[in-house]
């Protein structure tokens, strides 16, 4: 797919995230025990054979770069082509999937190759996704613009989202916004377009930068040409703190696990090089991911253990997401709890939530105790 060049929005809408995007945009957020949710959009455009791909990074970018390095891990540390990172609006509240003015802003990133077509993602996706078939209906439909969708819906709450309304040849004839539709074709926030087009739309929206791609796109359907393709796999789109805690308790069944991770196309991530995680005499662990490096002396049920985390004899983990470097004391009771980042719980202290609403611990915070 040399003819193809791919953006990745690192900073998509997600206003119900709380407090774990507080320091981080939502690109960089930790998931299932050893990835960020930007591995999986770019991953897929590796795995699709793009060998150029600009991040756009949002105004806290920092943990982006950490995680990305020199794109090693994704084979993107290459002389020609490579990893972009690119520079958003600088616009911490900017509306929308992908404003025109994050787009403007890096017009020579798109006239510097040679690329017929630009693959646009979103980085909230939870998905294993081969673009070569999506390429090949574009290019067969003669179409301007492919918009992916999921027929059936997907994991996670949808709020506003945007239904397409495709006839019999997968062309699209109209959009409808909202929270629920009769067709339930949901936009998946990922895109095929031509590049010109792009250019196009852009040059002819200057001025108006605080206008989003989709928006400009459904204007124009009717003088371009707006296609639809499905994707029948799992989607987990995260926006909320509900989504992040039930897409990752996805990943403790096995079928979803299986077709995220174990076929042919792998989601890349930074690599860690840590010990085998050490089980003390007390511990007990059942159906739940558990990174390495970790210390467990403790109880682990349906959890999902990030690296060398250490869980005390008498503490009961259930349901929850323990992330990196946490350390949880003696006798202490978690359940559908999210902790970030090196928090530290206190002993004898008992956090519970529920599974639609988790209680959530930030980052590098201390937690308990009198």
């Amino acid at each position: 797919m040399g003819n193809v060049i791919g953006i990745i929005a690192s900073g998509c809408p997600s206003g119900l995230m709380m407090g774990l995007i507080r320091e981080r945009p939502i690109a960089a957020l930790p998931f299932g025990g050893r990835y960020r949710l930007l591995d999986f959009p770019l991953s897929n455009m590796v795995n699709s054979g793009l060998r150029t791909v600009g991040i756009i990074t949002p105004f806290h970018y920092r943990p982006v770069l950490d995680h990305l390095g020199a794109g090693k891990e994704w084979l993107l540390d290459r002389k020609t082509g490579g990893l972009f990172i690119l520079p958003s609006s600088n616009r911490e509240k900017a509306g929308g999937k992908f404003p025109l003015a994050d787009l403007a802003g890096n017009l020579d990133f798109f006239h510097k190759d040679r690329a017929e077509h630009v693959i646009i993602s979103c980085s909230n996706l939870v998905i294993n996704l081969d673009f070569r078939p999506v390429l090949d209906f574009h290019q067969n439909q003669k179409a301007d613009v492919t918009l992916i969708y999921h027929a059936d819906g997907f994991a996670g709450e949808a709020g506003e989202a945007l239904f397409l309304a495709p006839d019999h040849s997968g062309q699209v004839q109209e959009f409808n916004t909202g929270l629920t539709s009769g067709n339930g074709k949901v936009f998946l926030d990922m895109l095929v377009i031509k590049k010109d087009i792009l250019l196009e739309l852009l040059e002819g929206n200057a001025g108006e930068e605080d206008r989003e791609l989709l928006g400009v796109i459904a204007a124009k359907v009717g003088q371009i040409r707006v296609f639809a393709y499905p994707f029948s796999g799992y989607v987990g789109r995260i926006s909320s703190v509900v989504d992040y805690f039930k897409c990752n308790m996805d990943l403790l069944k096995p079928e979803i696990r299986r077709e995220l991770f174990m076929e042919s196309n792998k989601i890349h991530t930074k690599i860690a090089d840590n010990p085998p995680t050490l089980y003390g005499h007390n511990a007990l662990s059942s159906n739940s991911l558990v990174a390495s490096g970790c210390k467990i002396d403790g109880t682990v049920e349906n959890s999902i253990i990030f690296r060398q985390v250490q869980i005390k004899p008498g503490a009961v983990v259930k349901n929850s997401i323990v992330m990196q470097k946490c350390i949880i004391g003696r006798n202490v009771v978690l359940e559908n709890v999210i902790l970030d980042k090196f928090v530290r719980i206190k002993d004898h202290t008992v956090l519970q939530g529920h599974f639609d609403k988790p209680v959530v611990i930030e980052k590098t915070t201390g937690w308990g105790g009198e």
